[in-house]
Order: structure tokens, then C-alpha cells, then sequence
């Protein structure tokens, strides 16, 4: 299989470690190991404790316990850790899927979650959240795409990276339709726990053995570092797995699992710090944009930390994120890498002076664009 370039990718590679502030990124702001440990009760003599030593395939007891009890009922047989959510996309697409089947993939959508099954010689059908509707899922779209011949349906609620999310009776049809198909269901639920405007939804895993919840410590936790990730499926699935976890990354390191595993168990002292200040930055951009409502137009998300806004006059937006990170010194990322390249994806989930800093050196940009055309 030859998988395509992530322009998603490459642009972070250029920009995300070379400025100083970051309104592109999809994650809260990240933690340092000291902030971890004051704040979990972590003690160097637990850390000087670890082995340095393999795990098991599906993870190790500990880890697996606690995203059972946050996510699964403490039902331990439906858990695999995984290195970060990217290798559950790999790692599930490659079991269940075939060179010829049709996968339904919302769209736009986080890059793996459509480059792989393409890569597998899948044929992909979109189901397009639309910018004239703010986009907003529409499940009537959603089951007009659906035939007898699709044999997955690839969803990531809360969106990224509009911020797009289902009500509940929009999850519950969602579950009607998997139901009533012959078909696996794959609902990638990074952000699963940052909700703005409803009520959380359950992980679909959990209610239904073809559906397959994939997550991640890297978005809601600010912790990307550890690289930790989970599937959570029916036994049978995880099972089909393993031989793709043995060739690919065969176990996790015992350090991030005790992290992740502590972090789990301290969620919610860990997620009401890092919603408490998306919540305001959002409500900074709320009104950022509102000052600003000749140069911007957008949709305010209803989870996750990311927005999804066009600029008025700008059709496409790589040259002024290139501006933005050579000349302001911040990191914004074009649209093009989710196929709107009048867009940006704009993160709100970051360190809030910075945050305030960037939008106003973003208004400059904006503004200088203007004077100058």
C-alpha cells in the first residue's frame, strides 16, 4: 500500500516547532511531567519503580482498567491500548477491510481517518458536512450514501476540524443505521470529552458490536507526548488486531502507560483546568470575531477546540498561514490540508496570553492583507 502525503502534516512539520505561539493545533494545552505529578500526587519513588519492560499486546492491566472504567464499563476485554489513535485508524482498517469496499468517510475529516482506507485500494464515499449549512451533520445525507455495498462508516464527533458535533437523537439514528446494515462503524472520539453546548455521547462501542471508539491522550489530556492511544471494540475485533500490533509497534512503553494510566484516574482534576480554559478562549474568539466581523465568518464549535473560519477576500489561505509563520511568528494552519482552502483551523485550546497575542497579531496580518491588495 502507498499512502499519500498528509499536507496536514507537512505543515506542522514546518511550523509547529518553529513558532512561538500556536492557534493551529487541535489539542489543549500540554502539560509538563512536574505540573502531572503536583497535580496527580505522582511520587519519584512510584516513577523510580517502573521496569523497563515490554507490555502486553492489548496493553497493560493497569492502563486498560482505567480507560475501561472511564469509557467501557470496566469492561477490560473490550480495550486495546495503541500508539496514539493513528495506529487503531491503521490498525482497524487493515483487519476489516478489503482492496474494493465502500467506506463512507465524513468529510473534510482528520487525514488517516480516509488516507488509509484509500491506500488499501477502498472506495471512498463522502459525506460532506457542508460550509453554506455551517456544518452541521445532516444524517438524511448521511443514509443516502449508504447501500448494501458499504462496509464502513468513518465518523470523528466532536469534529475536527469544525467543531461540528450530533445531538442525541442524531447518535441514535447514527446507531439505527449501523444496525440496520451489514457494516463496522469506526467513530474516532478524540474529543469526545470536550463538549461546549450538549450533553457528552457515549462511546458507540459500548452499545453496539460492530461499532469500533477510538481515542487518544493527546487532545482533551494535553498529553501527546506519551503517545497513547485506545481501541475499544467487541473481543473478536481487538483479537483481529493483534497481528498488526506485532508487526507494527508490538507494545507501549511502561513510562507512558503509568501516565496515562494516572491521568485516567485523575481525569476529571486534569480535564476541568484544560475545558475551564478553552472555555474562555473561546469565548475570546467569540468576540474576536464579532470586532472583527468584516475580515472573519464562522461557525462557533460545539466541542473540541478547534474552529473552522473563513476570511473575507482570502480564497486561499496558504500564503497568509506562510506569512503568519514566518513574519508574526505564529502557527495557523490552511485549510487545504482538510480540501477548503478558503478556511483555516483555528485552535483555541492553548495558553490564554498567548492566545489572546495571536489573534491580535492575526488581525495585523488580516489587515496588512487588505491594505495591500
Amino acid at each position: 500500500m502507498h499512502l499519500p502525503r498528509a499536507a496536514l502534516e507537512d505543515w506542522m512539520r514546518d511550523f509547529y516547532f518553529d513558532t512561538s505561539i500556536d492557534l493551529g493545533s487541535s489539542g489543549v494545552q500540554c502539560w509538563s511531567l512536574a505540573e502531572l505529578r503536583r497535580l496527580l500526587g505522582i511520587t519519584v519513588e512510584e516513577l523510580d519503580g517502573i521496569s523497563l519492560d515490554d507490555t502486553p499486546s492489548y496493553g497493560g492491566a493497569a492502563l486498560r482498567q482505567a480507560i475501561a472504567d472511564r469509557f467501557a464499563a470496566g469492561d477490560t476485554n473490550r480495550v486495546m491500548t495503541t500508539h496514539g489513535s493513528t495506529e487503531a485508524i491503521f490498525a482497524v482498517m487493515n483487519a476489516l477491510l478489503s482492496a474494493g469496499d465502500e467506506v463512507v468517510v465524513v468529510d473534510p475529516a482528520y487525514h488517516s481517518l480516509t488516507s488509509v482506507a484509500e491506500a488499501i485500494g477502498c472506495r471512498l464515499v463522502r459525506w460532506q458536512l457542508r460550509p453554506e449549512s455551517g456544518f452541521t451533520p445532516d444524517l438524511d445525507d448521511l443514509r443516502a450514501l449508504v447501500t448494501p455495498d458499504t462496509r464502513m462508516i468513518v465518523v470523528n464527533f466532536p469534529h475536527n476540524p469544525t467543531g461540528a458535533h450530533l445531538t442525541r437523537e442524531q447518535f441514535d439514528d447514527l446507531l439505527a443505521l449501523v444496525d440496520g446494515h451489514d457494516l463496522h462503524l469506526v467513530w474516532d472520539g478524540a474529543f469526545a470529552e470536550l463538549v461546549h453546548d450538549r450533553e457528552q455521547l457515549p462511546d458507540p462501542a459500548t452499545l453496539h458490536d460492530r461499532c469500533i471508539g477510538l481515542g487518544t491522550m493527546s487532545k482533551a489530556y494535553g498529553l501527546p507526548g506519551t503517545r497513547v492511544g485506545w481501541c475499544l471494540a467487541a473481543p473478536e475485533i481487538l483479537a483481529r488486531l493483534v497481528p498488526l500490533r506485532d508487526a507494527l509497534t508490538i507494545c507501549l512503553s511502561p513510562v507512558t502507560e503509568f501516565l496515562a494510566a494516572r491521568a485516567l484516574a485523575g481525569a476529571d482534576r486534569i480535564l476541568a483546568d484544560r475545558r475551564a480554559q478553552a472555555a474562555r478562549n473561546l469565548g475570546r474568539l467569540g468576540t474576536w470575531a464579532e470586532e472583527n466581523a468584516d475580515l472573519m465568518s464562522w461557525t462557533p464549535p460545539s466541542g473540541g477546540v478547534t474552529a473552522f473560519p473563513a476570511f473575507r477576500g482570502v480564497t486561499d489561505t496558504e500564503d497568509l498561514c506562510q506569512v503568519l509563520g514566518s513574519r508574526y511568528d505564529v502557527l495557523l494552519v490552511p485549510g487545504s490540508g482538510f480540501g477548503h482552502s478558503d478556511r483555516v483551523r483555528l485552535g483555541f485550546g492553548g495558553a490564554e496570553d498567548a492566545f489572546g497575542e495571536g489573534l491580535a497579531r492575526l488581525r495585523k496580518a488580516l489587515v496588512e492583507r487588505r491594505g495591500t491588495r
